[in-house]
């Protein structure tokens, strides 16, 4: 008791000094919070694109990014054809742009595709999509910041395309997109396939003989379960690399602050510290009280963070523009690893001072001024 006592008190004089570790603390808590669980949130939007009514995706191997696959024509549909699939829904991914909107995404897909039969049409139906070559259909976002309706005439890229409907998804991604029928899409983007097929089996034990029958009647493809997926793309690892450097960085950041605040506490009590050592305190209690001052601004700043975080993920979530693109979905075993790094954060910012106090003579200290 005696410990905390002494902590707390060390704590209390300086106020000033440790709201300011606290806060460097809790704001890299925070940034790396909100970075890791937005980023893990686009990946899932990205990952939920793809499996959308699907349990498997075929794509064409040894490709950096979906956008570049292609999956021949005949390829679907031979695979629609196997006794064991269900239906295999072909989706031609690709980037297109409008006025003062350089960067929209664009689904090729077929009328069949689950896509259009999850959404909510805000106006037109679904059996009217892909009557009509130069029809498409504008997720709710898409539509506003085209400022477009139904029959109304949008630029996209060199074309002008009549609008035919406009859906709601909960997948920001697409509802900011345009879904335009595969043919249309191909001629639009000049390919004769589709950049992923999505397979749909009778039996999910069927999983591996799918697997091999993709292997060797198409070499060049490769087929994929959904999570399989998930944990291999390349641009997945990139982004979540990214995502765990930048809040490290942010986290290193603050355990400079407590190193500082350490090595300044420890400066500023060399008599304090020599009086608690002539008194009977040994170098490994001393230690122990730099550690357990450096431990409760980590664990404060820490709680602080997850707070703010969760309150920027929600004000974000708010943000009419980012509709369907902020998840705040977060997994406890992500906090869980957060709070254990700002923990750990704060050990290694007390070593040195630690240490530095434990060399302390109490002869020689009670001489400084």
């Amino acid at each position: 008791m005696i410990y905390l006592r002494l902590i707390l008190t060390n704590l209390g004089r300086h106020r000033i000094r440790t709201i300011i570790s606290v806060a460097g603390i809790s704001f890299s808590v925070a940034a790396m919070l909100t970075v890791v669980t937005v980023l893990q949130g686009a990946i899932g939007m990205f990952s939920g694109i793809l499996s959308s009514g699907s349990e498997l995706i075929v794509f064409e191997r040894n490709v950096s990014d979906l956008f570049f696959s292609d999956v021949p024509a005949i390829a679907a549909r031979q695979m629609s054809a196997w006794p064991m699939v269900a239906h295999a829904d072909p989706v031609l991914f690709g980037v297109v742009a409008s006025a003062d909107h350089p960067i929209i995404t664009c689904f090729g897909i077929t009328a069949e595709d689950a896509r259009l039969e999850d959404a909510v049409w805000l106006a037109g139906n679904r059996p009217q999509f892909g009557q009509a070559k130069d029809g498409v259909v504008l997720g709710e976002r898409a539509a506003a910041f085209l400022t477009a309706s139904p029959g109304s005439t949008v630029p996209i890229g060199h074309g002008m395309f009549r609008v035919v409907g406009i859906v709601r998804t909960k997948n920001g991604f697409e509802d900011g997109g345009v879904f335009m029928p595969l043919e249309a899409a191909r001629s639009f983007f000049h390919k004769d396939g589709s950049s992923v097929v999505t397979v749909k089996l009778h039996n999910k034990d069927d999983v591996a003989a799918f697997k091999a029958k993709v292997k060797q009647a198409f070499p060049n493809l490769i087929g994929l379960e959904d999570a399989e997926f998930s944990r291999s793309y390349s641009q997945f690892k990139i982004l979540k690399a990214t995502a765990w450097a930048v809040g490290g960085c942010g986290l290193v950041l603050g355990g400079l602050g407590v190193v500082n605040t350490m090595i300044m506490s420890v400066f500023t009590r060399i008599r304090e510290i020599a009086i608690l050592r002539v008194n009977g305190f040994s170098r490994a209690q001393i230690a122990g009280i730099i550690f357990g001052e450096s431990a409760i601004v980590a664990l404060a700043g820490a709680m602080a963070g997850l707070v703010f975080g969760c309150a920027g993920l929600y004000g974000l979530k708010l943000v009419p523009a980012l509709h369907g693109y902020v998840d705040v979905s977060i997994h406890p075993l992500l906090m869980s690893v957060v709070v254990l790094l700002a923990l750990a954060t704060g050990t290694i910012g007390a070593l040195y001072p630690s240490a530095y106090a434990m060399r302390i003579r109490p002869v020689e200290a009670l001489r400084f001024e």
